[in-house]
């Protein structure tokens, strides 16, 4: 026997893992209540394939890279991926079913996403998301609602403590027109601003002829979410373009209504709130908790994404990463208030009528039974030890001498 060779394929690919015992309880559970948050808010189910042709998720679509997507040919020799982002692929479905529905369109998912990531980052490859899209609305009533959507999905999954970042697509991508930089000084000031480092920022800015009112608004880009009102202020007094000025209106109002629906000290406007998902075009927000470098959810308008596919319609959506989510709640110590509904029901040879009864009883009461007839050689203490690993509390003997 090689035992290397067992070694090796006992071990997921790096980037995956196995959930199995509780922690695969708690996440179907955190499933099942994000999924019925969903369909209150008068969303409903769509499913579309794990793996899709790459032209769903090319550059034009402004999804991962090229390089994050893990891609493989059919026998036609036609180019498949692992779907990397669920979005790109309700956007085409949309496109095909509903082409000609001018109304709302709600739909939601639950699937597992494949972004092949540098394993230093300590990222998972494969996660689960729990999505909303919203199609056929350019309202800041639809942006204030799936932000309001967000917030309610991550109270009632359990999460105590969390604040949503909220920011605006264009106001970076306008403040990069105005400075007229080259694209490889927005990638870099893209990353820099993403990981919140503000002095590499205006080093970048220091390289380039970039007027000084611009370069002041990049400097108190950290500053903003103290005070939206007068950044506003102190904004405008500095810059005229089009895509910024948008930008600050449809937050203003979306804040507006944010307040309507109370949730205001959940949120925190942060203009330098930045997505690597290029089709988004309009509000975007992501969502945090303490503990968590990474988003346990996010979301955006993308009001020219399904228009790749042939179909004009706005559309906004939100994702919620549920391991992220497992996580999280698990480190902070969130009781997740399951009530354990499984028995183990152990029974002698001679017992089996008895036992087939009981277990019937107890299924059609709701239990799950977990049925096991008891060998000779083994002590009943050893079957009460197995229960006890996979967290079974009741436990139940059928013998001949009860």
């Amino acid at each position: 026997m090689d035992e290397n060779k067992f070694n090796t394929i006992l071990h997921s690919p790096i980037g995956t893992r196995d959930i199995y015992e509780k922690k695969c309880i708690q996440k179907l559970h955190l499933q099942e209540v994000i999924h019925n948050v969903f369909l209150s808010y008068g969303f409903s189910d769509i499913q579309t394939p794990v793996f899709e042709y790459f032209n769903v998720f090319d550059k034009e679509k402004g999804s991962v890279s090229t390089r994050q997507m893990y891609k493989f040919f059919d026998r036609d020799n036609n180019t498949l991926v692992l779907r990397p982002d669920i979005t790109p692929a309700v956007a085409r479905c949309i496109a095909k079913y509903y082409a000609k529905e001018e109304l709302q369109i709600r739909k939601c998912y639950i699937g597992n996403t494949f972004v092949n990531v540098p394993p230093y980052k300590g990222k998972l490859n494969e996660i689960t998301q729990a999505g909303a899209e919203l199609y056929n609305d350019d309202t800041s009533d639809a942006d204030a609602e799936m932000i309001s959507l967000m917030k309610t999905t991550l109270e009632k999954a359990g999460l105590k403590k969390f604040q949503i970042e909220l920011g605006h697509a264009k106001f970076l991508k306008g403040l990069f027109n105005e400075a007229a930089l080259p694209d490889d000084a927005i990638t870099e000031l893209c990353n820099l601003i993403e990981s919140k480092n503000f002095f590499g920022v205006m080093d970048i800015l220091d390289n380039y002829p970039v007027s000084k009112e611009i370069k002041e608004i990049f400097e108190k880009l950290p500053e903003y979410q103290d005070d939206f009102d007068s950044s506003v202020e102190y904004i405008l007094k500095r810059t005229s373009n089009e895509d910024v000025i948008q930008a600050l209106d449809r937050l203003s109002k979306v804040k507006a209504l944010l307040e309507i629906y109370g949730v205001s000290s959940f949120i925190t406007i942060d203009l330098s709130c930045y997505s690597t998902y290029e089709y988004y075009t309009g509000i975007i927000f992501k969502a945090y908790t303490y503990g968590s470098a990474e988003a346990l959810a996010s979301g955006g308008r993308y009001d020219k994404l399904v228009s790749h596919f042939g179909k004009d319609a706005p559309a906004i959506g939100l994702a919620i990463n549920i391991d992220e989510l497992l996580i999280s709640m698990i480190r902070q110590d969130i009781d997740f208030e399951l009530e354990d509904m499984r028995t183990y029901l152990l029974y002698d040879r001679d017992c089996t009528y008895e036992a087939l009864e009981k277990a019937t009883e107890l299924r059609q009461s709701g239990r799950n039974v977990m049925l096991v007839r008891k060998s000779s050689r083994r002590d009943v203490s050893e079957y009460k030890t197995s229960a006890d690993a996979v967290g079974i509390n009741d436990f139940i003997y059928i013998n001949k001498d009860q």
